[in-house]
């Protein structure tokens, strides 16, 4: 984006990091600091409706005007102290842009670790070292020939496909390791590399997690199934869009769009491969395979098939059944011969993440009736046992992230995670990731908060606040009112933490969804919640998530406590069960054919059934009395 030699440039230095860049005017701020190396929030995909880019410029009449999302957004103080939005304000002659905390993207708290299952560890990958004679005059077999001889003998192998880059220098590698080679094979079946002398217990394989948000992989040993290395990233692909629809669209009204969404997964996969690699000092070249477990979309676009399809009724994918793709076909830094094995799919919006989920909680073997739910922006949710699984998902939205809500921040240092209030004072208690001062609320923050107003009457059951409540932390701004969490004096932004009525709405219409579709499910099923012998709840969100105030809010069916479990990333876990097993990929292919899938778009009782989840329940309502709420 840089100008042509002879043209006008524009020099933008972004505080407080000093990051620079000299480029054409024109530009919006957003893709400036992109290039400067500056990461900004940026949920909604630059469409101007998140309001999480903020930043403060004093030079106005450097930048465009003032467009009409930005006056929505932002208030007539903040736009006279010099806010705007980073995704609608050009740049036009030189200026310099202060990124404040709460729009700075910082590395957050990613669940890395989920529970993880014994098993047979018999990989796809495998070495076998062989020593082979010499031709001669009297015994001139071919050398690939020669080769597979040779793993017969030792090992009874009998595989007939090389790769061909591998065959082109065939010649080469056995004359020139003296006959004495470790041959990898993948699948029993193909040879992937030959290295000279005994090389066979370097063998590493990759287990891959791509979700929505951040990107997860596990280097692990093929041997023996342990976890070598972790690495983890924010997917490069939010600055296209916090959610996957947004993303669809981006793919659809950009040029080359799909192309570069593709190339930022990839990007986030080697950033992550890379740590990884670092932490156990393995080098790539060893590294074989990779199994990948991401949602449908995160799915398509990381093969870059046309993802539209799945967002619009009757939401196809364009495959289900597993893939297997030369890892050099997508510029995976894994051994270039090597393989990037996609996990089958369920549906438009049950992704091989969820199968993971599933194999890797067990739920398919259980005699007893279990409720899975991985919450995300999609949530998924699967209800049954070993004779019967029905799954659904819901677009319950980037609310618990963070996005969407006033002060809503993720896992970052500074989040709210913990927060409690007292009854009769309304005083706030609260805990913040890193221990300092608090940024903003995380999403489990925003339920805890939410359920103990609740509880205390501070809002009723449809998540109005009481107006007859004396206390100076409820008011209005801009005639609309909003809780004062944390004053200006004790935040880190110099501004209030408040949670707002819009932000009580956001996380009705996300629980409702999760509710409704565990509600819809378990009615197909002819259960009731006393049929549930436990709740697992998997993924980032659930780790943080206090039972009780899931229940409180209607989140989750109310049942006892102890009988909700929390399985952390089986996504992850899910994925690395396929690489040591073959086993276990048989089993996922399985799960991908047997489980249904129910659309609940689709399903009759789902407009009733989400009203009746808006409202925030508990089991002993009646302890709660009306109050009153403002129009």
């Amino acid at each position: 984006m840089n100008s042509h030699k002879g043209d006008r440039l524009v020099r933008i230095v972004f505080e407080p990091d000093g990051n620079t860049l000299q480029t054409s005017p024109g530009i919006s701020v957003f893709d400036a600091a992109y290039l400067a190396g500056t990461k900004i929030r940026f949920e909604c995909g630059g469409n101007g409706k998140c309001g999480k880019c903020r930043v403060i410029v004093k030079d106005q009449d450097h930048l465009t005007e003032t467009t009409t999302h930005e006056k929505k957004l932002l208030t007539p103080s903040e736009i006279e102290r010099g806010f705007r939005l980073a995704c609608q304000a050009l740049i036009k002659e030189d200026v310099v842009v202060f990124v404040p905390p709460e729009s700075r993207v910082e590395r957050r708290k990613i669940q890395v670790t989920g529970f993880e299952r014994s098993l047979e560890i018999d990989p796809m990958v495998k070495k076998f070292y062989v020593v082979m004679q010499k031709p001669t005059l009297s015994d001139f077999k071919p050398d690939f020939e020669r080769l597979i001889d040779a793993l017969n003998d030792a090992y009874g192998l009998r595989c007939w496909e090389i790769d061909h880059e591998l065959l082109k220098k065939l010649p080469y590698l056995l004359r020139n390791a003296g006959w004495e080679v470790t041959v990898t094979l993948w699948n029993d079946e193909k040879i992937i590399r030959i290295e000279p002398g005994d090389t066979s217990e370097k063998v590493y394989g990759l287990s891959v997690d791509v979700g929505t948000s951040k990107i997860v992989v596990y280097l692990v040993d093929l041997k023996t199934g342990e976890t070598l290395g972790v690495g983890s990233v924010e997917n490069p692909q939010t600055m296209y869009g916090e959610d996957i629809l947004t993303r669809i669209s981006y793919v659809i009204t950009e040029e080359n769009g799909l192309k570069r969404l593709q190339s930022r997964a990839v990007r986030g996969i080697n950033e992550a491969l890379n740590n990884a690699c670092k932490e156990a000092s393995v080098d790539t070249m060893n590294i074989f395979e990779a199994t990948v477990a991401g949602n449908t979309v995160m799915h398509h676009l990381l093969l870059a098939i046309e993802p539209r399809y799945i967002s619009s009724s009757p939401f196809t994918p364009a495959i289900k059944s597993p893939i297997n793709v030369e890892a050099n076909k997508l510029n995976i830094g894994i051994n270039p011969s090597g393989i990037i094995h996609l996990l089958p799919i369920i549906a438009g919006f049950v992704g091989a993440d969820a199968v993971a989920d599933a194999l890797s909680s067990g739920i398919f073997e259980s005699k007893e009736i279990l409720l899975l739910l991985d919450i995300g922006t999609n949530t998924e949710i699967f209800v049954g046992n070993a004779d019967d699984l029905l799954s659904c998902s819901c677009a319950s939205g980037p609310a618990f992230e963070g996005s969407q809500i006033k002060h809503g921040i993720k896992a970052v240092n500074g989040a709210i995670e913990r927060i409690s209030l007292n009854p009769t004072s309304y005083k706030v208690e609260y805990e913040t990731i890193g221990d300092v001062k608090p940024r903003g609320l995380c999403g489990s923050a925003v339920i805890d908060v939410i359920a103990e107003m609740r509880r205390y009457e501070i809002i009723n059951s449809r998540g109005m606040f009481n107006q007859t409540l004396k206390t100076p932390r409820l008011k209005k701004t801009n005639g609309r009112s909003e809780f004062v969490l944390v004053a200006k004096d004790d935040s880190a932004t110099g501004q209030e933490i408040v949670l707002t009525q819009k932000d009580i709405n956001e996380i009705q219409l996300a629980k409702a969804a999760i509710y409704s579709g565990c509600s819809i499910l378990m009615k197909r099923k002819g259960l009731n919640d006393e049929d549930l012998s436990q709740i697992l709840i998997a993924g980032a969100f659930g780790r943080y998530l206090d039972p009780e105030n899931a229940k409180l809010i209607g989140l989750v069916p109310d049942l006892p406590t102890e009988k909700i479990k929390f399985v952390g990333n089986t996504a992850i876990t899910g994925s690395k069960m396929a690489l040591i097993s073959k086993a276990a990929r048989k089993q996922a292919e399985k799960l991908s054919k047997s489980i249904r899938y129910l659309e609940l778009s689709a399903d009759p009782l789902f407009r009733s059934e989400f009203t009746s989840a808006l409202l925030i329940p508990h089991k002993d309502l009646s302890r709660f009395s009306s109050v009153s709420v403002e129009s």
